[in-house]
């Protein structure tokens, strides 16, 4: 009778260990350190939401620096937190800095170069304000080139195809529409694509 309360015992100690070392190896192979630059997308929520990193002012990340290539395309840094079970080697948490596109700006406002063009264009007070001296000092001459250079620059502005001279782009209302510009030049080019078939 008691020979099987011991090998009843024995054993549940037995599982009850094997129950353990396999929890501890769970808990150990959940939590991973890596290079969080290279984490994927899923793998990490950017920008933390628990922090406010938007600039109320300018409604881009704060600390939005210029572009090196094409100003208004700036780059900021933003702490970022990694998906559950991933330590940054850097800071040995959760949490790490990675750089996110964002529009430079300036301090140009859309709303005064928008009022500027509307009610003082035939003076050329827009084209001063967004720092074209030159052509500002033409509508001033011409009165607005007889208002049709103030009719024109009232669409550009508004469609915000003519920004700022220093290649900022415009501090634009919380609520307002801000339009991104695509263009092409010499150094832009297609990828080939699998799907292409070749023509000979």
């Amino acid at each position: 009778m008691i020979a099987p309360i011991y090998f009843a015992i024995l054993l549940l100690t037995i599982v009850d260990s094997f129950v353990k070392c396999s929890d501890e190896s769970k808990s150990d192979s959940l939590v991973e350190e890596v290079d969080c630059n290279t984490l994927r997308l899923g793998q990490y929520i950017c920008p933390d939401p628990s922090i406010d990193q938007i600039d109320p002012n300018t409604q881009q990340y704060r600390d939005c620096m210029k572009g090196d290539v094409i100003p208004s395309e700036g780059e900021a840094l933003v702490q970022c937190i990694a998906a559950d079970g991933i330590i940054c080697q850097d800071t040995k948490s959760s949490t790490f800095k990675k750089k996110l596109p964002c529009k430079w700006t300036n301090g140009y406002s859309l709303e005064i170069a928008l009022l500027l063009s509307v009610f003082l264009g035939m003076f050329g007070l827009d084209r001063f304000y967004l720092g074209y001296p030159g052509i500002g000092l033409a509508k001033l001459c011409t009165l607005g080139f007889m208002f049709l250079g103030q009719l024109l620059d009232i669409i550009l502005i508004a469609a915000q195809v003519v920004g700022p001279s220093d290649g900022s782009a415009y501090v634009i209302p919380y609520y307002g529409a801000g339009v991104t510009v695509i263009s092409s030049c010499n150094e832009t080019y297609l990828l080939p694509q699998a799907d292409w078939h070749n023509i000979t």
